[in-house]
């Protein structure tokens, strides 16, 4: 027979300490690693777009790498595999960087699919005003390209929310781990596994609000 009371209070006292991990962590290093991992894809966008073919082969190699590798892998390298080079770093920074590195390969094409689906007549169109390539990038094309952009890199950032759910594999107390955790003491894993993924089924669909109301703000800016 089904203890209710029992899990109604395992329920209410396992809450706030899994919602704490979320507020307390998993935002923090979801909005760091996405912050880094868009300067990164910016980086390497330009670097595929370049007329140079060394930093178009550094671009593609990069994005290859890391397109073609899973997260988890790239986690465990970075935390795990770099001590024994010598490189010794802390669970939040290994979280960070190996996130980052993942979210700018992904994000890299989404920026340079943006730009490149802007007619080419834009920047023939900044040329004729004399304007040189790089002003051209910056004051007609970049705004046009962010548009586009939006929608695509806002689900790379609510995926980026789920994903963090990895960093449990190198210790990191974030949300996952906390109901791991709870899971353990009260041997109530079903309950425990439902209510951390309503919580992250909340966190998404409040950002999921948050962009369609970015879109439009862009969209009215056209």
């Amino acid at each position: 027979m089904t203890d209710w009371p029992r899990l109604i209070r395992i329920t209410t006292a396992a809450f706030w300490p899994i919602l704490k991990a979320g507020l307390m962590l998993t935002m923090p290093m979801t909005l760091s690693s996405f912050t880094v991992g868009l300067v990164i894809a910016s980086i390497t966008a330009f670097f595929r777009l370049s007329k140079y073919t060394p930093l178009q082969k550094v671009g593609e190699i990069y994005v290859w790498i890391f397109r073609g590798t899973p997260l988890l892998v790239q986690l465990f390298i970075v935390f795990y595999g770099l001590p024994s080079i010598g490189v010794r770093l802390s669970a939040i920074t290994s979280a960070i960087i190996a996130f980052s590195l993942n979210v700018g390969a992904y994000c890299s094409e989404t920026i340079r699919a943006a730009i490149l689906a802007i007619p080419k007549g834009q920047w023939d169109a900044a040329f004729s005003l004399g304007m040189t390539r790089r002003q051209a990038l910056r004051r007609i094309i970049a705004p046009q390209s962010l548009v586009i952009a939006v929608p695509p890199l806002s689900n790379t950032f609510i995926s980026l929310v789920k994903d963090t759910s990895l960093a449990a594999n190198i210790t990191i107390v974030e949300m996952f781990m906390a109901t791991q955790r709870i899971a353990a003491r009260t041997y109530e894993p079903m309950l425990l596994y439902c209510l951390a993924a309503l919580i992250y089924l909340a966190f998404s669909t409040i950002l999921t609000g948050l962009q369609s109301k970015m879109e439009a703000a862009f969209s009215k800016k056209r």
